[in-house]
């Protein structure tokens, strides 16, 4: 696989605000004083604002090799100038709407930023090469898939929400840009991300903000669920492991790679709210365990998700493997100084 130096790059990220892209942009610009990060982010208010004003406040302190830009990757001529401005070599797409749920009741918001914006970033790097761009997919691909675990050798054509079919469609996408223009493109399927600072939207989170005010959590088909729940230093540790390597061209000629980040053990939805409950009490959040709803599937919903990461080991010598426990513990920390609990 061919190098990629990151020394020296103007590194262009999306979603900078969001919870993946501000860890990734941080890592950057510690690692390496000859790093120049761009960001990109449109701070929708799909969750609370303030919490991306504080990571954003995070990045603040690398000003001189930061530059941030409040926009929105649909706006075409806007992303053009970028490009045209500060001519990045590595492009990072982390930003989309994010959510199964809300693109049952919100589908206008997913057309808009994760096709219409995932078209604009692809058409950027048409005309201004790029040495790699390394985009998010979703492990929601793989829908209902009964083959355990979810490998990028398996079928994903019965996505069972919009969001996951736009994931899908920015991976037909990247291969055809790939294939006809020879843009070297790696997708990554991402596994249930946590951590500190994360997204208030996921189920570790919504559940930490009930149980403080005292109310019930609703846990879905019964708690008969599993998930490949992936902590954020080994998300940002893949992409940084990922972008120094360009794919080599596939049988069809277009140098273009798909990876699992995923923590490769699925953890039971009632292991994880236990284990959130325990830490959340170690750090006195909360008093006891709180009460529990259980509530069938919900639409746009799989059962479990499990991520094959052997791709990643073999090319990288690297697989995430923070516990949960570990994980979320470094959550609670975070939860109750943020929130001066």
């Amino acid at each position: 696989m061919p190098k990629v130096e990151l020394s020296n790059k103007i590194i262009f990220v999306t979603g900078a605000a969001g919870f993946i892209g501000s860890y990734l942009s941080k890592r950057l610009l510690e690692n390496d004083s000859s790093i120049k990060v761009v960001g990109i982010d449109s701070i929708t208010d799909y969750y609370d604002t303030s919490l991306k004003e504080a990571r954003l406040k995070m990045l603040s302190e690398f000003k001189d090799r930061f530059t941030f830009i409040k926009a929105d990757i649909s706006d075409k001529a806007k992303i053009d100038e970028i490009f045209e401005s500060y001519k990045p070599q590595i492009v990072v797409n982390l930003a989309a709407q994010a959510g199964v749920r809300y693109s049952i009741t919100n589908p206008d918001a997913y057309i808009k930023s994760n096709m219409l914006g995932f078209y604009n970033i692809l058409e950027a790097c048409r005309a201004h090469p790029v040495e790699h761009l390394v985009f998010a997919s979703s492990s929601s691909v793989y829908g209902t898939n009964k083959k355990v675990p979810y490998s990028t050798e398996d079928k994903v054509d019965n996505p069972v929400s919009l969001y996951a079919a736009t994931k899908k469609s920015n991976e037909l996408f990247a291969h055809a840009y790939c294939k006809l223009y020879k843009i070297p493109a790696t997708g990554l399927r991402f596994f249930t991300v946590y951590g500190p600072m994360g997204r208030p939207d996921m189920a570790y989170f919504k559940f930490t903000n009930k149980l403080v005010k005292g109310e019930s959590i609703e846990i879905y088909n019964m708690g008969d669920m599993y998930r490949d729940f992936t902590y954020i230093d080994d998300i940002v540790t893949g992409i940084v492991n990922v972008m120094q390597k360009s794919p080599e061209p596939t049988e069809d000629d277009a140098p273009y790679k798909i990876y699992n980040i995923g923590n490769n053990k699925p953890e039971s939805l009632m292991y994880f709210v236990e284990t959130l409950e325990k830490c959340l009490i170690k750090e006195g959040i909360i008093k006891e365990a709180g009460k529990k709803v259980l509530l069938p599937m919900q639409p746009g919903d799989v059962y479990q998700t499990y991520a094959d990461v052997k791709d990643l080991e073999k090319d990288f010598n690297f697989k995430p493997q923070t516990p949960l426990a570990k994980g979320l513990e470094n959550f609670a920390k975070w939860y109750v100084n943020y929130y001066k609990l």
